[in-house]
């Protein structure tokens, strides 16, 4: 249950929307990552209304962001089906699973908390220590992303159908750091505009199942979209007048927080 209210609108969450999608438009962080952590710690959603409401959020927030993308043609769509070749499945194999044990069971919901924690918690490490981990494996593999790539990026792909489904987590800052691990030869827009072609699917996908599960709060939803795609367009564009290292350093920060407090609850 929220603790604003089931009754009308409700312009917090407008709000709330606006300044996720600002926050989205400015640094490319994936709503996931701050729109579900917010709707469990302040307004006191249940975990998976919460991931369910907000892979629909997603999905269409980033939609947009594919259309830019693509008709700038800086989308690998090669990359995009190895990666849908393991999330896709993944994900719907993790909706039954749901299904099956009870999309609001207390088992789930503590699994939903597990998960959503640690994919905060590592969404912040790669925000907060990119380059150092980068660095790290480029020195140690110098081949990397070569001949093994196509394995791996399926792999990778089953864990962010898994991720996604359980937290809404995944598809946005992980998502990037894999593929600049996995491709360190292909430019920085194409990998960002790969993952966010990839998330859109794999978004509507997982979304989808938790409507049939049950597990999605439309009313909710609309007032989030409501503040997020003026936030989304403001962001875009004022997007390199930002001070990108600061943002990113107090969202990594900020998400390390919530990461924790959800393993702790």
């Amino acid at each position: 249950m929220d603790l604003v209210g089931n009754s009308g609108f409700q312009p917090i969450y407008a709000i709330s929307g606006l300044l996720v999608g600002l926050l989205i438009g400015l640094t490319g962080v994936g709503g996931g990552s701050l729109m579900t952590p917010l709707l469990v710690l302040f307004f006191g959603f249940h975990p998976t209304t919460a991931v369910g409401t907000d892979l629909l959020f997603a999905a269409t927030t980033k939609s947009v962001g594919t259309t830019i993308h693509s008709a700038g043609k800086t989308v690998d769509w090669t990359v995009v089906r190895w990666l849908a070749a393991g999330s896709v499945p993944a994900t719907i194999i993790c909706l039954i699973a749901m299904g099956y044990a009870g999309a609001n069971s207390s088992g789930v919901t503590n699994l939903i908390f597990i998960v959503l924690g640690v994919s905060l918690l590592l969404s912040a490490i790669s925000l907060l220590f990119k380059k150092q981990i980068l660095h790290c494996i480029t020195r140690r593999y110098p081949e990397f992303g070569t001949a093994s790539s196509r394995r791996l990026t399926v792999l990778t792909g089953v864990v962010l159908g898994v991720l996604v489904c359980l937290s809404s987590v995944g598809a946005g800052a992980l998502g990037t750091i894999a593929l600049i691990i996995l491709y360190p030869r292909l430019p920085m827009v194409r990998i960002v505009g790969s993952d966010i072609a990839h998330a859109v699917p794999l978004t509507l996908l997982a979304g989808a199942g938790h409507w049939f599960l049950g597990t999605i709060d439309f009313r909710l939803l609309g007032m989030l979209l409501v503040g997020s795609v003026p936030g989304i367009v403001v962001g875009s564009l004022t997007a390199r007048y930002a001070p990108d290292k600061l943002l990113k350093a107090f969202l990594g920060v900020i998400l390390a927080i919530a990461g924790f407090r959800m393993l702790v609850k």
